[in-house]
């Protein structure tokens, strides 16, 4: 029932937050926290895999321009009265960002004074879009020079030549950004249905994380938030095959030494967010005992000087597509690929010791636990468990759970050499 509040308690990570169903139809989660610093994250479940659409009841998908999402975010700051909404953010002293993933824009603030005063500005121009012909058109120079960075950014591009290798078809592939070609068709009509169809506040959630008053916080929605009508979206994607498009991919860039990024495509998703905030607990054990510095394998680049610093590795794990991958600097990638090929065949036959998923097991819960020092690192990880349908103290709950035979079962079934990919970026000859 809108207006009714629920706290939520963890007995293991000792925090709670209380959520608060508005009568506009937003979810409102405020996460108190003794710190100098309060945060809030205003966002919708948009992101740049969100091309293709529509609403309940009606007969026809939707499609628009790659990009469209980053592009909307941008244009958000501008507002009727021509007032930039950074400058009022200034008068709060409240320093202001919006950001775009693959599954969500979400828009913030952090301050140490002033908070009501900078949450009422957010809610505000977040709710009244304005577009028109002209201000749209001057942003495509601006999001076009962004994107040409982004491609010659090595770390950037370097990711998107693995994903370009693993997918043939899933719009993961495409920069968030779009490409200067897709973003040359955007027009205010695109915008305006874009935000129509994701802005709704039943699409939406607020976090807010810090030494706050919630009877306040809720006070300013009251005054801010027009009720939004109930709507339920639906969201198309490629199919994807399971083989990757290619078994490596290369780039040559400005850079010093070569990058390389080795990913595994993970073709097994389940539909259910419980079970795949499961697999995304399991995973990153996974990744922390195979690829982190006291794993046999870091060993063995390093001692071989085929690795020059660490490895960062990371499992994504989406409702629409999922992979493990690691990074790093290299002389000779290729050798580091086959030498990752040979290890996996390796840890199937002779796992890791239980004790090195134990210690793994206890970084990540060591380094989980200490994002509650943060209130922003509360609040974006907050929502995007949200908006995957459950919650930061689930994943906790799921981490800890995790057993080694679990993690075992996942290696043997995520790692085959077939949907491996090996991505480089290599000094311009």
């Amino acid at each position: 029932m809108a207006n009714e509040k629920t706290l939520v308690k963890s007995d293991y990570l000792h925090e709670q937050y209380s959520v608060y169903k508005h009568k506009s139809g937003l979810d409102v989660y405020v996460f108190k926290k003794n710190l100098s610093t309060s945060y809030a994250l205003f966002a919708t479940k948009y992101g740049s895999l969100d091309n293709k659409f529509k609403l309940a009841g009606e007969k026809d998908f939707t499609c628009v321009p790659d990009g469209i999402a980053h592009y909307l975010e941008h244009k958000m700051f501008e507002n009727e009265n021509g007032e930039d909404t950074f400058v009022r953010y200034a008068k709060t002293g409240a320093s202001a960002n919006a950001y775009t993933s693959n599954s969500m824009t979400a828009y913030l603030f952090s301050c140490t004074d002033n908070f009501y005063d900078s949450l009422e500005i957010l809610l505000d121009f977040v709710t009244k879009p304005y577009f028109t012909r002209e201000t749209v058109e001057k942003e495509q120079g601006i999001i076009a020079q962004e994107i040409r960075m982004y491609d010659d950014n090595p770390g950037t591009r370097l990711y998107y030549e693995l994903l370009g290798a693993m997918y043939q078809n899933h719009n993961v592939k495409i920069n968030i950004a779009g490409t200067v070609e897709s973003i040359s068709e955007i027009t205010p009509e695109y915008l305006y249905m874009c935000y129509n169809t994701f802005y709704n506040l039943h699409n939406m959630a607020l976090c807010v994380c810090g030494d706050v008053d919630e009877d306040k916080v809720y006070e300013i929605c009251d005054k801010v938030l027009k009720a939004s009508p109930e709507c339920e979206i639906i969201r198309e994607y490629p199919s994807e095959p399971a083989e990757v498009r290619s078994r490596s991919a290369s780039a040559d860039l400005a850079v010093s030494q070569p990058l390389f990024a080795i990913g595994v495509k993970d073709v097994k998703i389940s539909k259910d967010p419980k079970e795949r905030l499961k697999k995304e607990a399991c995973g990153d054990i996974v990744c922390k005992m195979l690829f982190g510095k006291t794993s046999s394998f870091f060993g063995e680049l390093y001692e071989n000087g085929l690795i020059a610093g660490d490895l960062h590795a990371e499992y994504e794990h989406n409702e629409s597509f999922s992979f493990v991958s690691f990074d790093g600097k290299s002389n000779d990638p290729d050798k580091v690929f086959e030498a990752f090929c040979k290890y996996i065949k390796q840890f199937k036959s002779t796992p890791p010791a239980r004790d090195e998923f134990e210690r793994a097991k206890r970084v990540k819960l060591a380094d989980f636990i200490g994002i509650f020092d943060s209130t922003d690192e509360i609040a974006n990880e907050f929502l995007s468990f949200v908006f995957d349908g459950v919650t930061i103290f689930d994943y906790a709950d799921a981490l800890k759970a995790v057993t080694y035979e679990e993690a075992i079962e996942f290696a043997n079934t995520v790692f085959n050499e077939e949907y491996c990919s090996l991505a480089k970026i290599l000094p311009l000859k």
